[in-house]
C-alpha cells in the first residue's frame, strides 16, 4: 500500500502496466492521491482502475485532475454534447488496429489518454499498450545513436486498408477531411522524467531528408522494437474499467478480433506540450494549422 494515499499498486507487466487497487474515481481525490497516481503513471506508463462506477462526468472529472482536456479530436465528431469525449465504437467502424500513439500528427499531442470501458465483447476487444522507453533502451548502440539524430513526418493523411463497411468509409473521410503532416523527434525526452522514447507509431510515415524506402525500413525497424512481446501489457477490458496511459511514452492497440460484436469505448485526452528531441529541438509543422481548436496548449 503507498503511504499515506491508501492504496495499493499492482504490477500487471515485466515492464509496462500496474493495477491501481482502492481507488474510487467517482469521489473527490486528495491532491496527496493525485499526486502519487500521476507517480505511478510516469513510473508504470499505464494504470488501470477496475469496475469504476463513473460516468462520462466522471471520467472527464478525474482526467482534468492531470491537465488541461483538449477538444475530443482535430477532425472527429465527439459524444453527442461532449466536446471532450471521443466515442471509440467498434461498430462504427472506429477499430484502432495499427500501433499508435493518440494524435501525433500535430505539433502538440496529448499529454494523456483515458479510455473508459461501457460496452465490451465477451471475447477479444483488448487493448495492448507498449512501452517505447524500453524499446530505445532495447536499441543497439549503433541504433540508439542514428535514432537519436532523426526526425520523423506523422500525418493523419496516408493510404489505409479499404474500409471494412460504409459507416468505417465515413470515418475515415472524416478522420481526413483537414491534412496534418508535423516533424517530430524519433527519439522524444519525457519532460517530466528525462526518459528517452521512440516517438514514432502508425502516423510516422517517413524520415526528414529520407525517400519513402528507406524510411519504410527505418521505421519498420524501430518499430519492431517497440512492439517486442516483452515490452506490452494487454488489457483485458470488463464493463466500467478505466485505463490512463502516458501518450509520451507509450504506443497502444486494439486488436480487431471480435468480429461484429458491438465495443464502446470513451476516450477524454490531457492536452500536452511541443515534443523535444535529444538535443533539444522541437517538433514543427509542415502542413495544416497548429489545431488550437483541438489543444488549449499554445505552441
Amino acid at each position: 500500500m503507498t503511504a499515506g494515499t491508501g492504496f495499493d499498486i499492482r504490477r500487471i507487466g515485466g515492464r509496462i502496466g500496474a493495477e491501481i487497487l482502492g481507488v474510487d474515481l467517482s469521489a473527490d481525490l486528495d491532491p496527496a492521491v493525485v499526486t502519487e497516481i500521476n507517480s505511478a503513471l510516469l513510473e508504470h506508463k499505464a494504470l488501470v482502475f477496475r469496475e469504476q462506477q463513473l460516468d462520462d462526468a466522471g471520467q472527464l472529472r478525474f482526467a482534468s485532475l492531470f491537465g488541461e482536456l483538449t477538444a475530443a479530436h482535430p477532425t472527429v465528431a465527439s459524444v453527442e454534447g461532449r466536446p471532450q469525449i471521443l466515442p471509440v465504437d467498434g461498430e462504427e467502424g472506429i477499430r484502432a488496429n495499427q500501433w499508435h500513439t493518440d494524435v501525433t500528427f500535430v505539433r502538440t499531442p496529448p499529454k494523456a489518454s483515458t479510455l473508459r470501458s461501457i460496452v465490451v465483447p465477451p471475447y477479444g476487444g483488448n487493448t495492448l499498450i507498449a512501452n517505447s522507453a524500453a524499446a530505445y533502451r532495447d536499441l543497439p548502440d549503433p541504433l540508439r545513436e542514428l535514432a537519436d539524430r532523426l526526425w520523423a513526418v506523422h500525418t493523419n493523411d496516408y493510404d489505409y486498408a479499404a474500409p471494412r463497411n460504409e459507416k468505417a468509409a465515413e470515418y475515415r473521410r472524416r478522420f481526413v477531411s483537414r491534412t496534418y503532416r508535423t516533424a517530430h523527434p524519433v527519439v522524444r525526452v519525457h519532460p517530466e522524467t528525462g526518459e528517452r522514447g521512440l516517438f514514432i507509431g502508425g502516423f510516422a510515415q517517413t524520415l526528414v531528408g529520407l525517400g519513402s524506402s528507406d524510411s519504410r525500413d527505418l521505421l519498420r525497424i524501430l518499430q519492431s522494437y517497440v512492439t517486442r512481446p516483452e515490452n506490452i501489457v494487454r488489457v483485458t477490458w470488463t464493463p466500467g474499467d478505466l485505463v490512463l496511459f502516458d501518450n509520451r511514452i507509450t504506443q497502444h492497440y486494439a486488436p480487431d478480433d471480435y468480429g461484429d460484436l458491438p465495443r464502446l469505448l470513451h476516450r477524454v485526452t490531457v492536452a500536452g506540450d511541443v515534443p523535444a528531441g535529444v538535443d533539444g529541438s522541437r517538433s514543427y509543422i509542415v502542413e495544416g494549422d497548429d489545431a488550437s481548436d483541438y489543444t488549449p496548449v499554445a505552441a
